[in-house]
C-alpha cells in the first residue's frame, strides 16, 4: 500500500486534512480539479474557496460555534490560523475577507513541504491505498457514481442556496443605517436597510410571487433547515421574515427616531467594505427577478449586485449507515470521508471533519491507532451525530449544544453555554496531548 496519503478535494475540509496529516510526518497528495474545472458555484483558482458566506458565525467561545473553532485553534487548524489572520469586523459574528482567507491557505499550502497539489480531477476511488474524499457539496458527478458504487444506494442530497452581494458604492446611504443590534446608532458592523409595514407587506408579495429557477425532472428539494431560501421562509405566513433574518430589533431608523417594521441587514465582505452581503437572503429567484425585488428594498433601489444568488445541490452520505468511529468507510477502511459529503453542515463543522480523518487516515498510514474526541467536546459531539443518528431521519448538522451530552447540574441559560465549554476545553486539551502520544 502506498505510504502517501493521498486526499481528494482542496476545499476547507480538504486542506485541513492535508495540513494535519503533514504536521504527523506523512506525505501527502492533495488533488483539486480547479482551474482545470470548476463547479458550478466555484470561481477562484485558490484553494479553500468560500462560495456562501464569509462568516464562521458566532466568534464567542460559550457559543457552540465559537467553541468548535477554538478546539481547532489550540489543535493546530490551517482554517483557523487563516480566518484569525484575515478577520474583518462583523461584530460578534467571525467574518473573514474570503480572498485573503483562500489566499493565505492556498500559500501555506503550496509552501509545504509534505503536501504536493495535482490540479487533476480525480474520477475513481482507489481501493489499493489509504485516501480521503473531501469533495465537498458540490462533487462531481464522476467521483459521485464512484462513491455510489462503494457505498450502495445510501446516498441523500438536499439544495443549498447562496446570497448575494451588493456594489458597496450602489447603496444608498441617505436610507441605509449603520449599527449593530442594540449598538449605538451610526457604529457598528452591519448597514440596515429599514421598511414600513407597507413596503414590508409589498416586499413579501413580490417576493412569493417572483420566478424562481426551477429544479429538473429528477430532482425534489430537501433544505438544509438552517439555511432556507428567503422565498421559501416567506411562504410559512407574511411575518416570517419578520421574526427571521428581517427582524428589526435593538436597531433605530434615524430618520423616525423609532424601530423599523422590518429590516434587510448587509455585511461586508471585504476589509475595504466595498461589497456587502444580504445577510440571510439566500434565494432561487432567477436572477433578473433577484434584481427587480431586491431593488424594492429602501436603500438599495439603484443597487448594483457584484454576485447574485443561486440554488446548488448539497450531497452527502448517510453517515450512521456508512461511517465507522473514525470516517472511514464501513465497506472500504482504506477510504475516509471529509467535510460536507461526510454528514455535516457548515464551514467550520466541514474543517472539524477534515481534521478528524487527517489525523486518523495519517495514523492508519503510520501503524497507529486512530483517534476519537470525547463526546463532550464540539468536534467529539459533531462525530457522534455523525455515527449515533438515527439513520431513517439522519439530516446534516451544524454544531450545537444539543448533540453534546447533559452537564452535571442544571444551570439558568445563560451559564450553560460557559458549562459547555469549560468541559469541552478541559476534555479537549487531554485528547490534543493524545495525538502527539498516540
Amino acid at each position: 500500500m502506498n505510504k502517501d496519503l493521498m486526499i481528494v478535494g482542496a476545499g476547507l475540509a480538504g486542506c485541513e486534512a492535508a495540513w494535519q496529516a503533514s504536521r504527523l510526518g506523512v506525505k501527502v497528495r492533495l488533488f483539486e480539479m480547479k482551474p482545470k474545472r470548476f463547479s458550478p458555484a466555484h470561481k477562484s483558482p485558490y484553494l479553500a474557496e468560500l462560495v456562501c458566506s464569509n462568516s464562521l458565525r458566532s466568534a464567542q467561545i460559550f457559543s457552540a460555534i465559537g467553541l468548535l473553532k477554538e478546539e481547532l485553534r489550540r489543535a493546530g487548524s490551517l482554517i483557523m490560523e487563516a480566518a484569525d489572520s484575515t478577520r474583518i469586523p462583523a461584530g460578534k459574528a467571525h467574518a473573514v475577507d474570503r480572498q485573503l482567507f483562500s489566499e493565505f491557505i492556498t500559500k501555506k499550502i503550496r509552501q509545504n513541504p509534505f503536501i504536493e497539489v495535482i490540479n487533476q480531477e480525480v474520477e475513481a476511488i482507489p481501493e489499493d491505498e489509504v485516501v480521503i474524499v473531501a469533495t465537498g457539496p458540490l462533487s462531481s458527478e464522476a467521483i459521485i457514481s464512484s462513491l455510489k458504487s462503494i457505498v450502495g444506494p445510501d446516498f441523500l442530497s438536499f439544495y443549498d442556496a447562496i446570497a448575494p452581494i451588493v456594489d458597496a458604492d450602489s447603496i444608498n446611504r441617505d436610507i441605509v443605517f449603520r449599527q449593530s443590534r442594540y449598538g449605538p446608532v451610526g457604529q457598528g458592523d452591519y448597514l440596515n436597510c429599514p421598511m414600513d409595514q407597507q413596503q414590508y407587506e409589498s416586499f413579501v408579495k413580490e417576493l412569493l410571487a417572483g420566478e424562481k429557477v426551477p429544479l429538473k425532472e429528477f430532482e425534489s428539494p430537501r433544505y438544509f433547515e438552517g439555511c432556507l431560501p428567503i422565498e421559501v421562509m416567506a411562504e410559512r405566513g407574511l411575518d416570517t421574515l419578520r421574526y427571521g433574518p428581517m427582524k428589526p430589533v435593538g436597531l433605530v431608523d434615524p430618520r423616525t427616531g423609532s424601530q423599523p417594521w422590518a429590516v434587510v441587514q448587509l455585511r461586508s465582505e471585504n476589509r475595504q467594505e466595498t461589497m456587502f452581503n444580504m445577510v440571510g437572503f439566500q434565494t432561487k429567484l432567477k436572477w433578473n427577478e433577484q434584481k427587480r425585488i431586491f431593488r424594492m428594498i429602501p436603500g438599495l433601489e439603484s443597487a448594483e449586485f457584484v454576485r447574485l444568488g443561486s440554488i446548488h445541490r448539497n450531497t452527502f452520505v448517510c453517515a450512521p449507515r456508512v461511517l465507522n468511529r473514525d470516517l472511514s468507510l464501513k465497506v472500504l477502511d482504506t477510504c475516509y470521508l471529509a467535510g460536507q459529503i461526510s454528514g455535516v453542515e457548515g464551514y467550520v463543522e466541514s474543517t472539524a471533519m477534515g481534521f478528524l480523518a487527517g489525523l486518523n487516515a495519517a495514523n492508519r498510514i503510520l501503524s497507529k491507532r486512530p483517534l476519537e474526541p470525547p463526546n463532550t467536546t464540539a468536534v467529539g459531539a459533531l462525530l457522534a451525530h455523525l455515527v449515533e443518528a438515527n439513520p431513517e431521519t439522519f439530516q446534516p448538522m451544524n454544531v450545537n449544544f444539543g448533540l453534546f451530552p447533559r452537564l452535571d447540574k442544571r444551570l439558568p441559560k445563560r451559564k450553560r453555554g460557559m458549562a459547555y465549554a469549560e468541559r469541552a476545553l478541559k476534555d479537549w486539551e487531554a485528547f490534543v496531548q493524545a495525538i502527539t502520544t498516540s
